[in-house]
């Protein structure tokens, strides 16, 4: 035992949680590629299945890498890689791999990887740096509200072009930090309706004047087929109905059957069916896949974990407050709660389709690395709490002593 302890350190329910998000990855994507390996493998699972282990390996290792530092070594390391995602955001913007008609992906070393994913957790760390830095003066305009407004803008606004659901949610993340680091809240809310604005005005324009319009095409009918789930059938006209029979219909259409088939208990390990009928089983419906498997008991324990999360991210905050550390850690762990949220309201419909990944279970190369290593940054800034406890416990013996 002492071994382990000294092998994993900080909080054991994050741990345990990792265990748990890595374990439901392996059970249901091996059981959601059989159409993939199918059409790419020759039917060979056991290729796709290992293939996930790998990567899924390479992201636990980068969990335990990332818990092995002290917390404060990524004060200026995520500084400065909020600077180097800069360049690299606006290189994948003109260079980028084409995915999903969008430009997200660059390849590295024969590895490809989205850079947006690395601009996400290094613009937490910046905010959480800053934020500790200018505690004293933060409700100030000029010495505070500017210089982190600055770096979400640049971030944010070169992720929108090609990735709206991740520029919405870093944006999102980015509010709820600063809201806990006390900025004031007239300049935020100024800010959140001015960049509201300036995302309408910019999706009109692309829609009205943008000669390629794949992008803000993709966005208006998403949440057109969205709200059309909320119509009449008298309110639905011909050509509204012969465009509510697209692909993103036909996913959330699947991935209603799923988790109906599911019920209570589900259909048991690797029964499902609409595996075989519903897009990208593997990552963007995981979700679905596990209700469908698992039934609504096993989708509510999925949710608890990254609840768990976020509870344990919320509680280091409440031990370190005001501190870089907490900041750090509830800044990541809102992200990758909220991205996991999003994921679940696409798969229940609850949310139009964003093709967001469920962290640490979806499969995806660079998305599993980057949740590993912000989990294990969020472990790391969990072993100094532990270490204050520690410190508090042995005073409070020798008091009583």
């Amino acid at each position: 035992m002492k071994v382990f302890n000294k092998l994993f350190q900080g909080d054991k329910v994050i741990w345990m949680v990792v265990a748990l998000l890595a374990l439901s990855s392996l059970l249901a994507v091996y059981s959601a590629t059989g159409t993939f390996a199918n059409t790419r493998y020759n039917g060979n699972n056991t290729y796709v299945l290992l293939r996930h282990a790998v990567t899924l390996f390479i992201g636990l290792a980068c969990v335990y890498l990332g818990h092995l530092p002290k917390y404060t070594f990524y004060s200026r390391v995520l500084w400065l890689l909020c600077f180097v995602s800069v360049p690299l955001l606006i290189y994948t913007m003109m260079f980028g791999a084409d995915l999903n008609d969008a430009m997200r992906t660059i390849r590295v070393l024969g590895i490809s990887f989205q850079t947006s994913d690395l601009a996400k957790v290094a613009l937490i760390g910046y905010l959480s740096r800053e934020l500790t830095i200018r505690q004293d003066n933060i409700k100030d305009f000029k010495q505070a509200f500017v210089p982190l407004m600055l770096p979400i803008l640049i971030v944010v606004g070169l992720i929108f072009p090609e990735n709206f659901s991740t520029a919405a949610i870093l944006f999102m993340s980015c509010m709820v930090l600063l809201f806990v680091g006390r900025i004031n809240m007239k300049y935020l809310m100024i800010f959140i309706v001015g960049s509201l604005a300036v995302m309408a005005i910019y999706i009109l324009f692309l829609m009205n004047f943008a000669e390629d319009q794949k992008r803000s095409g993709a966005w208006v009918q998403r949440v057109e087929s969205f709200v059309g789930k909320f119509k009449s059938d008298e309110e639905i006209d011909e050509k509204e109905a012969l465009r509510m029979e697209n692909a993103e219909d036909f996913q959330v259409t699947q991935s209603k059957i799923a988790i109906a088939g599911g019920g209570i208990i589900g259909k048991g390990p690797g029964r499902s069916t609409q595996r075989n009928f519903l897009p990208h089983p593997y990552s963007d419906f995981v979700y679905a896949l596990i209700i469908e498997e698992y039934g609504l008991l096993g989708g509510v324990v999925v949710m608890l974990l990254y609840l768990i999360l976020l509870f344990r991210a919320v509680m280091i905050l409440v031990a370190i407050p005001q501190s870089f550390g907490g900041f750090l850690a509830f800044g990541l762990a809102s992200m990758l709660v909220m991205q996991a949220m999003i994921n679940m309201g696409v798969a229940t419909n609850v949310l139009p389709v964003t093709g967001q990944p469920l962290p640490f279970i979806s499969m995806g190369g660079s998305s599993l690395m980057f949740t590993g290593f912000a989990i294990g940054i969020i472990i790391s800034v969990s072993k100094e709490v532990n270490k204050i406890k520690e410190k508090n416990d042995e005073e409070a013996t020798q008091d009583n002593n």
